[in-house]
């Protein structure tokens, strides 16, 4: 049942004008959600490197001006019409995945993650770059009360993708797992596979972030400028998993022949450069190399419980909702620790 819509004040928005545009803090009237629809208080959103498909127009097809915005974590103030799973005052969130066609070959197969019409949140539809927002009740994954909304905003991307591939890589409790980097994805892929009980190895560059992993939970920190890490890998008997999340191909590609037998590099961090393999180095033991994107709400609402469960927590910088160019700027530079997220 549709709730007596309201008038509210305008609410402040950031959104980017055209492609390569600065971002711009906007009014807009608060949206109404539709049938099947809520409309979301928002209390934070993440600020993640994926929002550079909007604001230098990278992904074809973006209608602008466009909020952007894929991590965002608040509380249901409206419901369109024929919503009833749903309720007023409960915590949702929504990530990258905003909403499916349900009627392609990858829906029909039950694989929603792989829709060939996927809606993806802050492209597809505007974002949590606002202070409310409107989304199919498809994209929300419930929040449990525990989690504060800062922390819980990174977990709906950095920490869904980290979390999802690792629990599907095939690697078992006791198995040298690898991750590559030790930044925003990383950082959280360290935790999550050292609460699966995997034997951890970080590989970073430099021995700046040695102390940060092993707090992390790395057993082992591998300095790749100091030693060459696949060597370092075979050492312990070869990795089970490389979770390949710095945007490095050529990283990616030197740990290649740090993997065992069987061993598989899980792609997760986004980058257009090719990575180099050789067909014997995936022949002679059987290795493989997959891509992984994040996943469903239901998946967030996985990663979120074991979250909860476990400790794992995003490292994140806040920044309020006007200084958003700021908070981008940051997260673009590279030395933010490790996730900037937005507060309302």
């Amino acid at each position: 049942m549709a709730t007596t819509r309201v008038a509210l004040a305008p609410m402040k928005a950031v959104q980017v004008p055209r492609p390569g545009g600065d971002f711009e803090i906007v009014e807009r009237e608060v949206p109404q959600p539709g049938a099947g629809q809520v409309r979301i208080k928002v209390q934070a959103c993440g600020v993640c490197h994926s929002d550079v498909l909007v604001k230098e127009g990278a992904w074809p097809g973006i209608q602008y001006p466009r909020v952007p915005g894929h991590e965002v974590v608040g509380v249901i103030d409206a419901l369109g019409a024929g919503v009833t799973e749903w309720s007023k005052g409960q915590r949702v969130g929504v990530g990258w995945h905003g909403g499916q066609d349900g009627t392609c070959l990858a829906c029909r197969r039950g694989d929603f993650r792989n829709c060939a019409n996927l809606k993806i949140t802050g492209i597809s539809i505007d974002g949590g770059y606002q202070e409310y927002m409107v989304a199919p009740v498809e994209a929300l994954a419930a929040i449990p009360e525990s989690l504060d909304a800062a922390e819980a905003a990174p977990l709906l991307c950095a920490g869904i993708t980290t979390y999802n591939a690792l629990r599907h890589s095939g690697a078992l409790p006791g198995d040298l797992v690898a991750v590559q980097g030790v930044g925003g994805l990383g950082h959280l892929g360290i935790q999550f596979a050292s609460k699966f009980g995997y034997k951890v190895a970080a590989v970073g560059r430099g021995p700046g972030n040695a102390a940060l992993a092993k707090k992390l939970g790395a057993s082992v920190y591998i300095d790749s400028k100091a030693a060459n890490a696949a060597e370092e890998l075979q050492k312990l008997g070869g990795a089970q998993v490389i979770l390949a999340t710095a945007p490095s191909s050529k990283a990616m590609s030197e740990l290649i022949s740090g993997l065992g037998m069987n061993g598989r590099l899980v792609v997760v961090g986004a980058t257009m450069d090719p990575i180099e393999v050789t067909p014997v180095q995936l022949i002679m033991g059987s290795r493989s190399i997959q891509g992984w994107s994040s996943g469903t709400p239901t998946d967030s609402e996985d990663t979120l419980r074991f979250a909860e469960l476990s400790g794992v927590r995003p490292m994140i910088e806040k920044y309020p909702l006007a200084k958003a160019a700021e908070a981008y700027a940051r997260m673009m530079s590279g030395n933010a620790e490790f996730r900037v997220v937005l507060t309302m």
